[in-house]
């Protein structure tokens, strides 16, 4: 999600069914196929946010924070990001992260034309290595960026991008069949990132349905996913004379959607708002021996 100049930001499990709020045996059923499925891969499920809370419950705030504020997210991006339930919420088991074209100014005394949320898991809970996945739902339209990403814990003392990131998902609106995942460290920024991508076949949007984004992290690999369907593996000897390999040590999940920036560009007149990210879960996993 930190793309170009600043810091910046992926699958339907297995190839299961979409799961379902509306059916609690579905969904039993659904988990326990996703669970016989993990432990014959040798995963473990260690933590998770099933967001199952009542209707317009806020996040759980003994597992996700705000970032809050407009200016500090670089890529020109125009949203203020709040903590207020008209920007993020639980309805019908989903978390919702809603961008809306509103104007609003904050304890930043800065006026922006957007409001989104962005959650992250700094200071409640990190890892490192692992299978990382989210059942989500994105927005559509131009000018909207939604990403499911993770940042080295060590952000605050090295600096970005020497603190490392592993880019999830990202999506932006003028390409609604790509799934973009990255990696980001020294020297490999911005556009030039070590990134890869994956489309929907037969002009299906992202946007249309929930699908699985994910990473399979290991010592020295990045494995990407989407739907289960492995696109992209990025390893140590992946990078180039002068990079440096900063995934060894903790990193924390976010969660945003951003409106704008350099990459995604504007919302034009036929962007609709207010648009959700819809989010069913999100699950990490670790092998046994680590």
């Amino acid at each position: 999600m930190m793309r170009k100049f600043q810091p910046a930001a992926i699958a339907v499990l297995f190839g299961v069914l979409s799961l379902t709020n509306s059916s609690s045996a579905q969904t039993l059923t659904s988990q326990a196929r996703d669970k016989a499925q993990l432990q014959a891969k040798q995963w473990i499920l260690v933590w998770s946010d099933e967001f199952n809370a009542p209707n317009e419950s806020p996040v759980d705030s003994t597992k996700w924070g705000f970032d809050i504020g407009a200016e500090r997210w670089g890529n020109q991006e125009l949203e203020y990001y709040t903590d207020r339930p008209q920007n993020s919420r639980i309805e019908n088991g989903n978390l919702v992260i809603e961008a809306r074209a509103e104007k609003y100014k904050g304890a930043a005394d800065v006026m922006k034309d957007y409001t989104s949320a962005r959650i992250k898991t700094v200071g409640k809970f990190s890892r490192t290595y692992g299978r990382f996945e989210a059942r989500i739902k994105i927005p559509y339209g131009q000018g909207l960026w939604p990403a499911f990403w993770m940042l080295g814990v060590d952000i605050d003392k090295v600096g970005w991008p020497a603190c490392g990131e592993i880019d999830i998902m990202e999506n932006i609106g003028k390409e609604p069949s790509v799934n973009h995942g990255s990696i980001h460290g020294p020297a490999y920024t911005g556009e030039d990132g070590i990134e890869a991508h994956t489309s929907l076949s037969g002009g299906r949007k992202l946007s249309d349905d929930f699908h699985v984004y994910a990473v399979e992290w290991v010592r020295d690999e990045v494995r990407f996913y989407l739907d289960d369907q492995l696109y992209a593996t990025q390893t140590r000897a992946s990078l180039k004379p002068g990079q440096k390999w900063v995934f060894d040590h903790p990193f924390f999940l976010l969660l945003n959607v951003a409106v704008g920036g350099d990459w995604p560009g504007s919302p034009d007149a036929a962007t609709v708002f207010p648009q959700a990210m819809l989010v069913d879960y999100v699950r990490v996993y670790a092998r046994p021996a680590e």
